[in-house]
């Protein structure tokens, strides 16, 4: 079984910009080419997880209501388009709480695997992806055994690539490119 993870922010969604958060579904926009790649991925028989940190709850500057109302929202409207997200996966806790769920740690890839075996799926690490748009993205699927892919649609640019600790198996401009990449592997 072949999956792709997802980062949101800058992924999914326009990049709130650095240190800002995406706190209610009216802040949420959707990149342009986002919904109609889920839909060639869901099409193509992959498995669709977002893997998303979302310290702000535990900041205080939106619910964990006011997340899931952005979740069902962004669900409902990939669903609409013909576009399926398996689940959603969250950390919602900050960096000193040094759990085992936020990126770069591959928590959240654990518990969706671990989700798979229980529906008696196993996936095919050789054809699953971890789309991001950060370092700390790439490190997490590098991490987790994924082939990875660093989009330039949210917070990191092409002209950092002399900084990065880590490099990406692909490069890709937004996430519909991406999938271009990836339904070409």
């Amino acid at each position: 079984m072949k999956a792709v993870f997802l980062d949101r922010d800058g992924v999914i969604n326009k990049y709130p910009g650095d240190f800002q958060y995406v706190t209610s579904w009216k802040q949420f926009q959707f990149l342009p080419g986002v919904k109609e790649a889920i839909k060639k991925l869901t099409q193509a028989g992959f498995k669709i997880f977002v893997i998303s940190n979302q310290a702000g709850v535990s900041k205080g500057l939106y619910s964990e209501e006011g997340l899931n109302t952005i979740t069902r929202n962004m669900l409902a409207e990939i669903k609409k388009e013909g576009g399926s997200i398996n689940e959603v996966f969250y950390c919602t806790h900050l960096e000193e709480n040094n759990c085992a769920c936020r990126k770069p740690k591959t928590g959240l890839i654990d518990l969706a695997i671990k989700k798979l075996n229980k529906e008696n799926l196993s996936m095919d690490f050789s054809h699953s992806f971890f789309v991001g748009d950060t370092i700390r993205d790439i490190r997490t699927g590098k991490s987790a055994g994924l082939k990875t892919i660093l989009v330039f649609s949210g917070k990191e640019k092409a002209e950092n690539k002399e900084n990065w600790q880590i490099s990406p198996d692909f490069v890709a401009s937004d996430l519909k490119s991406a999938t271009e990449i990836i339904l070409g592997e």
